[in-house]
Formats: C-alpha cells, sequence, structure tokens
C-alpha cells in the first residue's frame, strides 16, 4: 500500500495524499476530533516529527463494508517498528471514490 511506503520514508505529505483534501475530513484519534487535512497534516507532523518517530508502518486489513455505491468502511490493525518504542493499534476509516480516486474522508485510529 502506497501510503505505508510514504509514512515509512517520513514524507507525510506524501501519505496524506491518501486523504480527502478538504475541511471536511474528519479524523479522530486519542486526542479527539480533528477536523480538515492541514490540521490533520499538522497533528502528525507534531507528533512524529522524525524518521525515528515514524518508523516503518504496515498495515493488517481486518473487514470491509460497502455502505454505499462509492463508500467503504475498511477496519485494520496498524503496527509501527520503530527506534523509540513500537506502537500497533486499530483504524477503522471511511473510504470514498471522488474524481476516479479513493480518499479517505474519515478515519479512527486509536
Amino acid at each position: 500500500m502506497q501510503q505505508a511506503k510514504d509514512w515509512s520514508n517520513g514524507d507525510l505529505v506524501a501519505f496524506m495524499q491518501g486523504y480527502i483534501k478538504s475541511d471536511s475530513l474528519k479524523f479522530v484519534g486519542s486526542s479527539g476530533i480533528t477536523y480538515g487535512w492541514q490540521q490533520t497534516l499538522d497533528n502528525y507532523k507534531k507528533g512524529y516529527p522524525t524518521k525515528e518517530h515514524t518508523g516503518t508502518l504496515t498495515f493488517k486489513l481486518r473487514d470491509f463494508d460497502q455502505l454505499a455505491n462509492n463508500v467503504f468502511l475498511v477496519i485494520g490493525e496498524f503496527h509501527l517498528k520503530r527506534q523509540v518504542g513500537d506502537a500497533d493499534g486499530m483504524f477503522s476509516i471511511i473510504l470514498k471514490r471522488i474524481k476516479g480516486e479513493w480518499k479517505i474522508i474519515a478515519d479512527h485510529s486509536s
């Protein structure tokens, strides 16, 4: 998956290309809800300031549900192997096909 490669390369801007570039993006994490693409990117940059923090990302997809014609719910696990300590968790994302591309419109990671 390209997003995992981009994250593992420390390229958070490229990683964010998988998200809708809009103020309507919703990200739910341990510190609450974030609205918007730019704020989500800024939060990632603050929380993962160096390659030692981004580490190597892998995903394990667990479940898919079609919610509408061009909308899917995807549930999975994320695993970060990194020098500052490994991190693992679960995520649920809503993907929507927009102008021929699949974009994350909502992400809940914990």
